[in-house]
């Protein structure tokens, strides 16, 4: 793993050196072991190292034509390797980048086929002069780029390229309104900046650098689409098959011999990871790390985590609480880069301050939840599909099991907002939130969210579009908190066999008798400890940021913001809707945290980033 950076000018002339190590030391912590960069004609790349390399970077290969920067890392690695032996190829190191250099020289762009693991690249034609581009197929390894006047930039990173912009960034209000009405980032190309965009995940192009280009002009191609490969697709459910590629997955993610862990939240996904990497794969010293926050709290997961007490047996532990978001919150919005809608990426951030004294690789459960229905809103598209397509037998069953076990009505209210039009999702949402100015909202009345993600017509269609429009952003986040410590996550959930055979299982085999994810919970019986397995609630590494917001120190930070004359400036956000709500907050009349954060994060981004 490592961050990677790049510009290309249009002008034909060498980039100074001074430009490429500004970038480059921008994410210094994404690669803190080793540095280096290349430069030819009108183009240069730089690269930061996680774990000593053996070889310098960034890597050429022998005939001096191709030059490669990767952040990543390959599953198949020992295969990939056998194949381009085969075919006559000399490797100097057996390294990744090395590995994915010669299947570009072998098989050009058709070697993403290939690949099983992540990764974002660039790899340079010396003697054609043109620079390949591409991320994995879910987006675990960022790569976001500017394209200017003057030149064409990337980084793995946002502030490696404002680092280097000849022009002041501005701020993306499409994007704004998406994360104050929806609670949603990363959903399309656009980020909170106006001019910087990412490649989105499954995507490649191949930059011509002796030309000009502009944002309409660059050759984007979509190398991975998900939907083509499964939609449409329904298959009986086999919990051994299952069983056998989850396995098979996590297996892959402990290749190496670098400290490993698991990030163990009390929850069914990280808990599947643990149980099986200890009772099925018998490994015998394995470390855990959870973010914990006293029995008397809320958001406390501790009663599940304590259920493996005893089996695993190194458990370690994080406190993230008021006082330490109070004084990380300044570094914190520097290292994400753009706002997050919760402050559950903060938790994640001490979580892997504090993995970091026991191991450098993280196993986490992250993408369970798109490719097996576990959000809890998700049963009410179930049940709508089931409405539409008359099956209204299983319907009354569900809905009558879900209310018993669940003890609540709330996936009616579901099933009701997802049968409504688009424009209304959007309008229903916007009312939740009246703090948010009218005259904003005005002139964003569409969103991705409320036409794609929401507006699905199948449970498959939707959990597609969780990849597709959902998934990046907690993937973001947690890059972000575990880079920062120059800490390496692996996802077995989102490896590409298993996704695509989740996918394709019947609706049954995820919800079924009031229960989500249905099928894990089966092939985890007899593996996992009974209260985990069997629990119906869905914290989703949930933090207490209510009881934090309450602090002495938080009043004082939220009043000083809401009253500032830059909030009010803004135009987003009626400063005293905001602090009406605010009081009744503080009376614990009603809990709008996730507002209160939004509002904070928003204000405290742009006083560090725009203006």
């Amino acid at each position: 793993m490592s961050g990677i950076s790049g510009i290309v000018q249009y002008n034909q002339e060498i980039v100074s050196s001074e430009r490429i190590e500004s970038m480059m030391q921008c994410i210094k912590h994404r690669g803190p072991d080793g540095s280096g960069y290349y430069a030819a004609n009108n183009i240069s790349l730089g690269c930061v190292c996680l774990n000593e390399s053996v070889h310098t970077v960034p890597l050429t290969d022998e005939s001096s034509r191709y030059t490669i920067v990767l952040d990543g890392k390959l599953y198949n690695h020992a295969k990939l390797l056998e194949k381009l032996q085969a075919q006559g190829h000399n490797f100097r190191h057996q390294s990744d980048d090395e590995i994915l250099l010669h299947a570009y020289i072998a098989w050009g762009e058709k070697m993403l086929d290939e690949l099983d693991g992540v990764f974002a690249l660039a790899i340079y034609d010396n003697e054609q002069q043109t620079l390949f581009l591409a991320r994995d197929r879910f987006g675990v390894k960022p790569l976001y780029y500017s394209v200017t006047e003057h030149e064409f930039i990337f980084a793995s990173e946002i502030p490696p390229i404002l680092s280097v912009l000849s022009t002041k960034p501005t701020a993306n209000e499409h994007a704004i309104f998406d994360y104050l009405v929806f609670n949603r980032t990363d959903q399309t190309e656009q980020t909170f900046f106006s001019d910087i965009y990412k490649l989105q995940h499954g995507c490649c192009m191949t930059l011509d650098c002796r030309q000009a280009y502009t944002k309409d002009s660059l050759p984007i191609v979509k190398w991975y689409d998900l939907a083509e490969r499964v939609l449409g697709q329904t298959i009986k459910k086999d919990k051994s098959e299952y069983m056998r590629l989850l396995t098979r997955a996590i297996e892959k993610r402990l290749q190496g011999y670098l400290p490993w862990g698991v990030g163990l939240s009390g929850g069914l996904d990280s808990s599947a990871i643990t149980s099986t990497v200890i009772n099925v794969l018998k490994e015998a010293e394995v470390h855990s790390i959870s973010a914990v926050y006293g029995k008397d709290s809320s958001a406390d997961e501790s009663n599940f985590i304590d259920c493996f007490q005893g089996i695993v047996p190194n458990m370690h532990y994080a406190h993230p609480n008021a006082d330490t978001l109070y004084a990380h919150l300044d570094n914190y919005v520097r290292i994400q880069g753009e706002p997050t809608p919760t402050t559950s990426p903060f938790a994640n951030y001490c979580v892997m301050q504090e993995a970091k004294k026991y191991m450098k690789v993280v196993l986490d459960g992250q993408g369970a939840d798109e490719a097996l229905s576990g959000y809890e809103y998700i049963p009410g598209l179930y049940y709508k599909t089931l409405l539409t397509h008359f099956k209204w037998i299983t319907l009354g069953k569900e809905l009558i099991r879900y209310a018993r076990l669940h003890k609540s009505m709330r996936h009616i209210k579901y099933m009701l907002f997802f049968m409504l039009p688009s424009s209304l999702r959007t309008k229903v949402r916007v009312a939740q939130r009246a703090y948010i100015d009218p005259d904003f909202v005005a002139r964003h009345r569409s969103s991705v969210i409320a036409d794609k993600l929401y507006g699905a017509n199948t449970m498959q269609e939707m959990l597609i579009g969780h990849f597709e429009y959902k998934l990046e952003h907690l993937l973001k986040w947690g890059d972000r908190s575990s880079m920062a410590f120059s800490m390496e996550t692996r996802q077995p959930f989102l490896d590409k066999d298993l996704v695509e055979y989740s996918l394709k299982i019947e609706d049954g085999a995820k919800i079924h008798n009031g229960y989500t994810k249905y099928i894990l919970r089966e092939v985890m019986s007899g593996i996992m400890p009974e209260r985990v397995r069997a629990r119906v609630d869905k914290k989703g590494f949930a933090v207490p940021q209510d009881e934090w917001f309450r602090t002495e120190k938080f009043q004082t930070l939220v009043m000083d913001i809401l009253q500032s004359e830059s909030f009010a400036k803004r135009g987003y956000i009626i400063p005293e809707e905001a602090i009406r709500l605010y009081k009744k907050h503080l009376a614990n009349e009603v809990n709008i945290s996730k507002d209160i954060w939004k509002w904070i994060n928003l204000e405290l981004w742009f006083r560090e980033y725009i203006d």
